[in-house]
């Protein structure tokens, strides 16, 4: 599966559009992330736990769209976006929002 934020892929031509494809993934961030990254921020420096927290939703996000466009009958989903959104009190859940267009490439 090819999975690009440009609207074309070099040296492919797209010969068919299947439709617009997401993937989304909410993942709540438990106490001890919370605390770890309370003393990152008091000391300062980068949270290693949450960054850890982010990578993961957002690559759960983008397989998930890609697994949606393959059962579209799509091999490329092109104009890819993710978006992040924190959720519920407290701002403890994270929003990981990917999207694009599913198409079919030769």
């Amino acid at each position: 599966m090819i999975t690009t934020t440009t609207p074309t892929i070099e040296g492919k031509r797209i010969v068919e559009y299947k439709g617009i494809v997401f993937g989304e993934v909410i993942a709540g961030v438990n106490f001890i992330k919370d605390f770890a990254a309370s003393l990152s921020n008091i000391f300062g420096g980068r949270s290693g736990s949450y960054e850890g927290e982010l990578i993961e939703a957002r690559e759960n996000a983008i397989r998930e769209m890609e697994s949606r466009a393959r059962q579209m009958g799509a091999n490329a989903v092109v104009g890819v976006d993710v978006d992040y959104e924190v959720l519920g009190q407290g701002g403890n859940m994270l929003m990981v929002t990917a999207s694009g267009t599913a198409v079919v490439v030769e």
